[in-house]
């Protein structure tokens, strides 16, 4: 019910969000950007994981091409009680991972190339057991559809930039100059990730703790999660999309060297491992990891 209230009232300030931009432009562009802003609600709902995933370029493996991959998503999702999700590759060079969907029976699990090198099967496994614990949790509604609000408005808000830029500036009193298009470009990106910021971070603790118990292997985690600290910092990611920064396991601008590193929404790296190495030690898990790459 609190993630169900969580959507809603998303979906309602990025839906301000986008009428605002109308209302920017003009009168007469409010009544078009109140149907877009009922159209991308309805699309983000019900399709924003496929957006996420096309943003990201992530192609579906099946268990003939990535079969260790497979065989730890089915025995961690079994463990969690959840069907088992599906499985996505994104070719990308920097280590992370997400998952998405609007439920369990549509959850997906989504890795970059760069994870499957970079990390030992064990620290893989724990990575896996991470996100399959957001699923479980069912909290990757809330965090999928802002992320594709803020990809739609952020797209939207370069169009109005292009057109008035190149557009020229109206005699009409409805029409947008080219300087607030220039504006809208700029800020109302910035306005969609700062919702993304409102989304509570202790979900990430919560998704480290539940993982860490399915996997029965918090050090795995905790070892993982700062490897990938170093990773993402070394290799940066292919493009910056700070609209789908919070899917990912770890902040993928936190290497980026600009501000972008600023609007994270992630906790520290290190009050995780902390948390998962003080889990290890207090015995709070049964270690229960053994080898399924063969």
């Amino acid at each position: 019910m609190k993630n169900q209230i969580k959507t809603i009232l998303l979906l309602g300030v990025m839906s301000a969000i986008l009428v605002s931009i109308g209302g920017a432009l003009g009168p007469g562009y409010l009544v078009l950007f109140g149907v877009l802003a009922l159209a991308m609600n309805l699309g983000a709902y019900f399709m924003s994981d496929r957006i996420v995933l096309a943003v990201h370029r992530a192609a579906e493996v099946s268990p003939f091409e990535a079969p260790g991959l497979h065989r730890m998503v089915e025995e961690l999702s079994s463990r969690a009680g959840i069907p088992k999700p599906r499985v996505y590759v994104i070719p990308d060079a920097q280590p992370n991972a997400f998952a998405t969907g609007r439920n369990p029976e549509h959850g997906v699990v989504a890795v970059t190339e760069g994870i499957m090198q970079l990390l030992s099967e064990r620290e893989l496994r724990g990575v896996l057991a991470h996100e399959i614990a957001h699923i479980k949790n069912r909290d990757i509604l809330v965090s999928t559809i802002a992320a594709a609000f803020a990809s739609g408005i952020t797209w939207v808000a370069h169009a109005v930039s292009f057109a008035g830029i190149f557009g020229g500036a109206s005699d009409d009193e409805d029409g947008a100059s080219p300087l607030g298009g220039l504006a809208l470009a700029i800020v109302a990106p910035i306005a969609a990730t700062l919702v993304q910021l409102g989304i509570s971070r202790s979900r990430e603790y919560m998704a480290d703790e539940l993982g860490a118990k399915l996997s029965g292997d918090p050090e795995a985690l905790a070892s993982a999660l700062s490897k990938l600290e170093h990773g993402v910092a070394l290799v940066p990611p292919e493009a910056a999309r700070p609209a789908t920064a919070s899917l990912f396991i770890v902040n993928p601008l936190a290497g980026a060297g600009s501000v972008l590193k600023w609007f994270s929404t992630h906790p520290t790296t290190e009050e995780r491992v902390s948390r998962l190495l003080s889990m290890a030690s207090s015995g709070r898990t049964a270690r229960g990891w053994t080898s399924v790459m063969a």
